[in-house]
């Protein structure tokens, strides 16, 4: 049986970084490129990349990039670098996530900011969004994390909001299906259970990443970041994130700007999929839309991975199919032609891995600015050529996290590939394409806030008659209305 873990305290002084960084990204000193990308202000960034993309309005990228989002304040997109055989490189979004990782795998931007990027967060996002007035009467309380993953970020995050507010935090585990809860809403606010006593929350920093909707309020008077709407608008919600895009895309058009995103065929039943498959000459990307940490992706490059993925057993109705980006021979022809990834710069061997960036962004007083950014390799090196019997999620599959059972997880980080002097070299990338990345990320954060924005009547109340619209998937809404 699941159990919760007793609610600590996490006070004020308690940070220690050997405890919320990776080992191998504790000493490393960050890439001088990626030091300066990370301290471009806004305005060189619209001026360099409407250089190089004259036909893009700059006004209007300078407006996106100064957005101010009202729901999905903190994200981290995962990006592929992919090209065309004409050599038309572009970062494509495979997916935003709204409860992201990445400080413990970012080298320090400045040695004397010990406390790195998770300071810049609180600092930057989370003070003001706990400070910011809503109206109506003040909610007292204590402030929490909750999470239900990734410890050794979560506890870091709890002793930096210790030291910004100057006060004890609540660090709280939400684990779904535990047997009991350490969280119950009275009275619209959430409260935790420290010892025999519910005590208030006025505000809390979620990690809670499985299922999430089915454990905390769509709708209280304790302020949390991000909320549940922004996971289901899109940040853990791959099939409404997929119209999000399309609808901001169909917004900007004529400015030059677009979330560049695979083609992707939404609402799909299972029993169509093999069709799908088949319509992209037999490889394809199969997604459970609801799943994360690398979850519930099915990459399907022959029969045998097909027949693997429709006989899983799986709890939803409904699921995504996506164009394979894979090498150039067996990539998927899309509507936006064949692209392929770039790639690792080979090692020794002449041996090219795919690796991905995640590039993780926050809203903050002046828009929306990068905060941290890593990668990760696949485990095996992409073929020239596909045998039938390839395994291609090995070659194919980037994240680092292992699911060894019901809320327990492990990471190879053998496959981490950090932003410093040594591995930067290694993953093929620029300036230029940091800046894509991150204008990509800032594009797909727009597009789910906005269509949180949406989902939301003008009186305030999550409109599940349009999610329904949006999403009709049974078992989805079923845990929604639990």
């Amino acid at each position: 049986m699941i159990q919760n873990t007793p609610v600590q305290s996490i006070s004020p002084g308690t940070f220690q970084a050997e405890a919320h960084w990776y080992p191998k990204a504790l000493n490393a000193t960050i890439h001088p490129l990626v030091s300066f990308f990370l301290n471009l202000s806004t305005e060189r960034i619209v001026s360099r990349y409407c250089h190089l993309n004259p036909k893009t309005d700059r006004d209007e990228l300078t407006r996106l990039l100064e957005y101010k989002c009202q729901h999905f304040l903190w994200s981290g997109a995962d990006l592929i670098h992919a090209t065309t055989a004409e050599g038309n490189r572009r970062m494509v979004v495979i997916e935003n996530n709204s409860c992201p990782s990445g400080q413990k795998s970012m080298p320090l931007l400045d040695d004397h900011e010990e406390e790195g990027g998770y300071r810049r967060l609180v600092e930057r996002t989370f003070l003001p969004f706990v400070k910011r007035k809503t109206g109506g009467t003040k909610v007292e309380g204590r402030l929490a994390v909750l999470y239900d993953k990734n410890p050794m970020e979560t506890r870091g995050y709890a002793a930096v909001i210790a030291d910004v507010f100057k006060e004890e935090v609540l660090l709280v585990t939400d684990y779904d299906g535990a047997e009991s809860r350490n969280l119950q809403l009275a009275d619209n606010q959430l409260h935790a259970r420290v010892g025999e006593e519910w005590v208030p929350l006025r505000a809390a920093f979620r990690y809670v990443t499985q299922k999430p909707w089915t454990r905390l309020p769509l709708n209280c008077r304790t302020k949390i970041l991000n909320p549940i709407v922004a996971c289901l608008a899109g940040g853990r919600n791959k099939m409404v994130a997929a119209k999000a895009y399309d609808f901001l895309n169909g917004e900007l058009a004529g400015s030059g700007l677009r979330i560049h995103a695979p083609e992707t065929i939404r609402d799909v039943a299972k029993a169509e999929i093999p069709l799908w498959v088949n319509r992209w000459g037999g490889q394809a990307v199969v997604k459970i839309p609801y799943s994360n940490a690398g979850q519930g992706v099915f990459t399907i490059t022959n029969q045998q991975e097909l027949d693997d993925f429709m006989e899983t057993d799986i709890h939803y109705d409904r699921y995504i199919v996506q164009s394979l980006i894979g090498n150039y021979q067996w990539s998927s022809n899309s509507s936006t032609g064949r692209y392929f990834h770039v790639g690792t710069i080979p090692d020794k061997q002449g041996k090219t891995h795919v690796c991905d960036i995640r590039m993780m962004v926050s809203s903050t007083k002046d828009g929306i600015r990068p905060l941290a950014c890593y990668s990760r390799r696949a485990r095996a090196p992409l073929t020239d050529e596909l045998t039938g019997n390839d395994d291609s999620w090995a070659m194919l599959g980037t994240n680092l996290s292992e699911k060894l059972g019901d809320n327990q997880w492990s990471s190879d980080v053998n496959r981490l590939l950090l932003m410093d002097r040594r591995d930067f070299n290694r993953m093929g990338v620029g300036l230029d394409d940091l800046i894509e990345a991150f204008i990509q990320t800032v594009l797909s954060t727009i597009a789910i806030d906005k269509m949180a924005k949406q989902l939301y009547t003008k009186k305030g109340k999550f409109s599940l008659r349009l999610f329904r619209s949006l999403n009709d998937d049974a078992a989805l809404l079923d845990e929604m209305l639990k």
